[in-house]
């Protein structure tokens, strides 16, 4: 009787939801609002460092980033990782605390110290408990202005290089990538991303320094503090731990401009299982006008799972399992590229399809509705990148990086949703042209050969 009584009461349960969901649907969502920077302070000091400190949330810990506009965009030809190389040694300690001392101090403060090294900065970050964030900017002063560069450490940070480089360029998609880029940036920085055995082995510890001297110092520096901290705290460690430093260099970034492509490169990876397609070209870099319609162009046809060449290759014909397209932001310059692993005996009709999508977004507008989801996801992801501390201390970097004004922010969402259906289409007929692109693919060269140039005579037609 109790199992029928239950099984009754259950049903009786069933009923009820279903009634109410018959009658009741979701609630609309909330208004989108545009991004208000929080309220922040910031000081110069007379050698040109600047201090930015944003107050935020109520978590009693601080976050602390001081960026150096150097990176990877500063090596020479023949330097490819040598600005890494300046990183790891800078972890290594400075000329007053061995890195283990380092550690067990930033341990103590609730932290630990990260350096980072990208195409445009060398970045010192950590968070700390609140209390701690003026002698956390003592420490990490300290290992950027006086680092040690021990050369008892050379040689093992060197194999680990090399021993990176080997495992990463074994691998179809850094293949891709080194190719890829190396053609639309023949003559700068941003053209090569890895070095070779012989690069790294050349290096020493008078090239660390060298570059070191010749990159580093206080004009180029920014310390951003956010979260949770004393003010006044704060700002007398920067002034007095910063105060002394070198002014160095001026922030300097040399513009790059892409080659036009059009050209189709096949790296041979015999009896493969898959090909790796990198197939892209210049667009206009985040300066541009065009850039936020671009943007949510780029998440409706490729960007987002649910976009549509996402659909066609992944969903409807199974041809791989993760495809993307992006745009990859540089100094005054920017590619756009859709990237994915294809069944070898699927590459040529994996590229006819992306061509495909292409072709039927330049011809025919997107429905309102799809275009409204795209729109969502792209304020949500930019709402959800601005929530902590370290969100929106990126986003200011982001800003310095590439010479933007506030306003690149804080009008965002707004402009995200005034990009119309047909602003879309727009996009895709000025910028998304499959003629011009420059295609990479790794893969077995005797399979897909044929395929290949079936796909370039069909371009030919654009």
């Amino acid at each position: 009787m109790k199992t029928i009584g239950i099984y009754i009461t259950g049903l009786l349960l069933l009923t009820f939801t279903a009634f109410a969901q018959e009658k009741e649907t979701p609630p609309p969502g909330g208004q989108p609002k545009d991004f208000a920077l929080p309220d922040r302070q910031t000081v110069k000091l007379d050698n040109g460092l600047e201090l930015v400190m944003v107050p935020y949330g109520a978590v009693p810990k601080a976050t602390i980033n001081i960026t150096v506009k150097t990176g990877n965009i500063h090596e020479g030809e023949n330097e490819v990782w040598l600005a890494d190389l300046v990183g790891d040694l800078m972890e290594e300690g400075s000329t007053s605390m061995t890195s283990k001392e380092i550690a067990d101090k930033m341990a103590g403060m609730g932290g630990n110290l990260n350096i980072g090294v990208g195409a445009h900065t060398t970045s010192l970050s950590s968070s700390v408990l609140y209390e701690f964030t003026p002698e956390a900017i003592k420490v990490m002063a300290d290992v950027l202005k006086n680092p040690k560069f021990p050369a008892s450490e050379m040689d093992r940070l060197k194999n680990d290089m090399k021993r990176q480089l080997s495992v990463t360029l074994s691998r179809p998609q850094p293949k891709a990538s080194k190719a890829f880029y190396a053609q639309l940036y023949p003559d700068h920085p941003y053209g090569r991303i890895y070095p070779s055995e012989d690069m790294i082995s050349s290096y020493s510890v008078d090239m660390v320094k060298e570059h070191y001297n010749e990159h580093f110092g206080a004009q180029r520096t920014t310390v951003y503090v956010a979260g949770k901290f004393n003010a006044a705290a704060v700002e007398k460690a920067v002034k007095e731990a910063f105060a002394g430093w070198k002014k160095g260099p001026a922030p300097e970034y040399t513009p790059a401009t892409p080659s036009q492509g059009g050209k189709v490169t096949v790296l041979d990876r015999p009896d493969a299982p898959q090909s790796t397609i990198m197939i892209g070209l210049p667009v206009p870099d985040p300066s541009s006008s065009d850039y936020i319609a671009l943007d949510v162009m780029n998440s409706l046809l490729g960007g987002s799972f649910g976009s549509r060449i996402t659909s066609n290759i992944r969903e409807d014909k199974g041809y791989t399992y993760s495809p993307f397209s992006t745009i990859n932001d540089r100094y005054k310059s920017a590619i756009w590229y859709e990237q994915a692993d294809v069944t070898t005996e699927f590459t040529g009709p994996s590229l006819q399809e992306i061509t495909k999508e292409i072709d039927r977004l330049q011809k025919e507008a997107p429905s309102k509705e799809e275009l409204k989801g795209i729109q969502n996801y792209e304020a949500g992801v930019f709402v959800l990148q601005n929530s902590t501390p370290s969100g929106i201390i990126g986003q200011l970097v982001y800003l310095d990086i590439y010479d933007l004004d506030e306003s690149f922010l804080t009008n965002k969402v707004k402009n995200i949703y005034a990009v119309t259906p047909e602003k879309v289409q727009e996009m895709a007929q000025k910028y998304i042209k499959p003629e011009d692109m420059t295609l990479v693919i790794v893969g077995d060269k005797k399979v897909i050969d044929q395929q290949i140039k079936d796909y370039e005579k069909s371009i030919k037609d654009y």
